[in-house]
């Protein structure tokens, strides 16, 4: 049911855009506000080049309009001083403008080429600081979005990770995250400027021409409506794209992550092929989107020709009348690049922007995401606690819904006693420990340390009072050191060195050459599962906590291992309210309080030698499961024992 769900959440999304993908590349674009400064840089480089860019066609205008003039000069005042008066009255002008003329030709094309290369250093060093700027504003949108990813990550409850695949997220805070950045880096920088390029050559273009102009307006909307149809077309596309990508980010990750059990069942065929499959997807997905753009770049560039091919027919009709001089043809050529050559970019526009709309959707998904387990308007911190845990009446199912994983359960820790959860796998030992530092909400019920609800006080005060040591030992890249000193940085090496001992753990991490400072590697690699588990003990235990919660922890060590750590746990239990789930005999029968829990309800409760009398299932556990240990314990125990 869970994978189903899980299936439907993840695969059955792109068949259309989701809710946060509507409007969702506007509400990242909005994210440009937190980087004001460097945008407002980028944007005002961008029109400073653009307006250097469309004042170089008037200058070329300017040059040949001096080259014409010039040669005009030249050619009458070079004819017998009886007709020259005659010829330069035909050509529209006079003698005396003819010799100005000739005598200003050089000199204005010297300025106009000067201009020109002016106006191109202008738009070379704008272009610099807007394209520096850009990238700038998009790595601080970039850095942005995967901090809040981040944090919002970390603050989404367990059932929610519960529904959620590793891979999944992880995709969307790098590749989503670089689909924005990449857009607005690069697309909304030529959206711009493609609009200012458009608006203000029209303008001028109207000024210069508005009859050719009119020639060249019908192009426009037909683009327009390309953008929109193709925008629409292809967002959903790409949507598919990104699941492929996850779904792919998904299988590698599994795959190295359990590689080690992958080719001890001789799996790494049917991973292959897994593998295979997501990527064939990806490929005929991609295929896809590739089909679609190749066939809109021809459309896109077929309309440029057509626009250019009608104003070079009735551009050259107006020369051939009188009305249009070579050059303002030849200026009105130039900007008439500035119209097409925006029409050109659109496809690359919708590319990039069709994907970041794809993906900023997905990146809101989490965003918006609601968290199970919250603090409260009016939570209070949570005093330091005594210890006294109480359940009454929880009832407990995942997601809301489906059947009760806990019905019905009450009991009540004292401050200091140690409390046993025993039965079979799914009865619900876990989930009873997952509910008092209330990484789940219950269902009905509550949950009160020292008459407080849980669901009553900040979720941080709450958890910094409970020392937790799961059934699945996870540590972080960095030194042992750092791991044992995870839920407390600021503690001194005499403390971490004692919490160590207490764990039985200093011992083997001084056989190391590197002592405390000795790498963990990727997930604790290089350590054995006992050395992994007593470096987590050791965690907990440097939190000083009122509150002590073992998770099987010490279902990774051999008995000798376990004879040492039980030991010292059996000392720092003292003075702590202790809840310890174990499959093994000594954590059970020097228990204040032992739970027997069948299929969700506390079916017994009391101590060893009670349950044995009064249990059937407690004796059934105790005979099957645990007392065979015993004599194996025992064997153990004495060497260990003499040797302390």
């Amino acid at each position: 049911m869970q994978a189903q769900a899980r299936q439907q959440q993840w695969g059955g999304r792109g068949q259309g855009a989701s809710p946060a993908t509507k409007g969702a590349l506007m509400r990242a674009i909005r994210y440009l506000g937190k980087q004001r400064r460097s945008a407002i840089l980028a944007y005002g480089a961008l029109v400073v080049a653009t307006l250097a860019q469309l004042a170089v066609p008037q200058l070329v205008q300017n040059m040949i309009d001096a080259v014409t003039r010039g040669t005009v000069a030249n050619t009458i005042l070079k004819l017998p001083a009886l007709v020259q008066g005659v010829a330069a009255s035909r050509a529209g002008t006079t003698v005396d403008q003819l010799k100005i003329d000739q005598a200003n030709a050089e000199s204005l094309l010297i300025n106009a080429a000067i201009f020109i290369v002016a106006f191109a250093a202008m738009r070379g060093l704008f272009s610099f600081v807007q394209a520096y700027m850009a990238e700038k504003t998009s790595q601080g949108v970039a850095f942005d979005f995967r901090n809040e990813i981040f944090a919002k990550v970390q603050r989404l409850s367990f059932s929610y990770h519960d529904q959620n695949q590793t891979g999944q997220l992880m995709i969307r805070a790098t590749d989503d995250v670089e689909k924005v950045r990449l857009f607005i880096a690069q697309g909304l920088v030529l959206a711009a400027q493609a609009f200012l390029l458009l608006s203000v050559t029209l303008v001028i273009l109207l000024a210069t021409n508005w009859r050719l102009t009119l020639v060249v307006l019908p192009t426009l909307p037909i683009a327009l409506v390309l953008f929109m149809f193709f925008g629409a077309v292809t967002q959903p596309l790409f949507i598919q794209v990104q699941i492929r990508i996850s779904r792919l980010n998904t299988i590698l990750q599994e795959a190295l992550a359990g590689m080690k059990v992958v080719k001890a069942f001789a799996r790494e065929k049917y991973e292959q092929e897994r593998f295979d499959k997501a990527a064939d997807d990806l490929f005929a997905q991609s295929l896809r989107v590739s089909r679609t753009f190749a066939f809109l770049f021809p459309i896109i560039f077929l309309i440029a020709q057509l626009g250019q091919a009608a104003i070079l027919y009735f551009g050259g009709k107006q020369i051939l009348e009188g009305t249009l001089a070579l050059g303002e043809y030849q200026k009105f050529s130039l900007y008439l690049i500035y119209v097409f050559f925006p029409l050109g970019q659109l496809g690359f526009i919708i590319s990039l922007m069709s994907q970041a709309s794809a993906s900023a959707g997905r990146i809101f998904e989490i965003l918006d995401a609601k968290s199970d387990v919250t603090d409260k308007p009016d939570a209070i911190a949570l005093p330091p606690i005594k210890g006294k845990v109480e359940f009454k009446d929880v009832t407990f199912r995942y997601f809301g819904s489906g059947e009760a994983v806990l019905q019905d359960v009450s009991f009540v820790a004292e401050p200091g006693q140690t409390v046993a959860l025993l039965g079979a796998t799914g009865s619900g030992k876990t989930t009873i420990i997952n509910l008092i530092p209330r990484f789940y909400d219950v269902t009905q019920g509550a949950v009160l340390i020292d008459g407080y609800d849980v669901r009553d006080v900040k979720l941080d005060s709450l958890r910094s009072q409970i020392g937790i040591v799961l059934q699945e030992t996870n540590l972080f890249s960095g030194t042992i050191r750092d791991n044992i000193a995870f839920g407390r940085s600021d503690a001194t090496d005499e403390e971490v060195i004692a919490v160590a001992k207490a764990a039985s753990a200093h011992d083997f991490i001084m056989s190391f050459p590197q002592g405390y400072d000795t790498p963990v590697g990727e997930r604790g690699t290089t350590l054995s599962g006992g050395q992994k588990q007593r470096i987590a003990i050791a965690r907990a235990l440097l939190l000083d906590p009122r509150l002590l919660i073992l998770d099987d922890s010490t279902s990774s060590v051999d008995l000798t291992t376990e004879y040492h750590i039980q030991k010292a746990l059996d000392n720092l239990m003292k003075g702590r309210t202790s809840f310890v789930i174990a499959q093994r005999i000594s954590t059970v029968v020097n228990a204040d309080q032992i739970l027997v829990l069948d299929r969700g309800k506390v079916v017994a409760r009391g101590k060893h030698e009670e349950l044995m009398e009064n249990s059937p299932l407690y004796a059934e556990i105790y005979h099957s499961q645990l007392v065979g240990d015993v004599e194996v314990e025992q064997a153990e125990a004495a060497p260990a024992a003499q040797e302390a």
